[in-house]
């Protein structure tokens, strides 16, 4: 069975593009116009795949995403913006997001980024990681640190569960990319400093900073004690 993905877009000819060609890959695409339609969409049935749009009439992207995420943490999003601002970035992940591309793109982009946020990790039933008092549980998708719901995006939840298979050894940045976006890296993205600067802020709120910086050689999920940057 095809993925099943759900584009929430208004501009018609920007739809057009994405629905057709995506149903030309193979993907199962459905379509809403506006962010009450794509709510309704969310709730009342199951996807594989959104790609949302910030600007919407009737009810924001934005917000959009974070009624969403208060029903699915899983589902991975994917925000099709021309919001490129950092300070943007950040707030949209914090919504709940996994991945962002600016308008214009190509198409041999979001292809690339929608394989990747479609492949899942290894989700062997009843297989936990942990570190100190960090869980990730594969089975469930669901991470904690001392008890505490971390509420993780899909891509943070499988950033966290690639320190945890690699803790106290330094990943470099392409190693992370790779592992995690599955795409070639450009040396140039910042899409990896994001992506921990979330995970470490939903982290540093049950306890000290655990996920250090090597500069120059990459990222350490380390003892407290002993993390630096």
């Amino acid at each position: 069975m095809s993925s099943r993905i759900l584009v929430i877009e208004d501009e018609p000819r920007i739809a057009d593009f994405l629905k057709r060609g995506l149903s030309e890959e193979g993907y199962s695409v459905e379509h809403c116009a506006d962010g009450h339609a794509g709510t309704a969409a969310l709730m009342h049935e199951n996807w594989d795949l959104v790609l949302l749009d910030w600007w919407l009439p009737g009810e924001d992207g934005i917000d959009v995403l974070r009624r969403f995420r208060l029903r699915n943490r899983s589902t991975p999003v994917l925000f099709l913006t021309a919001r490129d601002a950092l300070t943007q970035r950040v707030e949209g992940l914090d919504a709940g997001a996994d991945d962002y591309l600016c308008k214009p793109f190509a198409f041999d982009e979001l292809l690339a980024r929608v394989r990747a946020l479609l492949r899942r990790p290894d989700q062997k039933s009843g297989l936990v990681l942990e570190f100190e008092d960090i869980r990730a549980d594969l089975g469930s998708q669901q991470a904690t640190r001392a008890g505490e719901p971390l509420g993780l995006t899909s891509k943070e939840f499988s950033l966290l569960c690639l320190f945890l298979k690699h803790a106290e050894k330094v990943l470099s940045r392409t190693r992370i990319f790779d592992v995690v976006w599955g795409d070639q890296f450009d040396g140039q993205s910042n899409t990896i400093e994001v992506h921990v600067k979330e995970l470490r802020r939903k982290l540093e709120r049950f306890g000290p900073r655990v996920i250090g910086t090597r500069r120059g050689r990459g990222y350490i999920l380390e003892h407290s004690a002993n993390s630096g940057t």
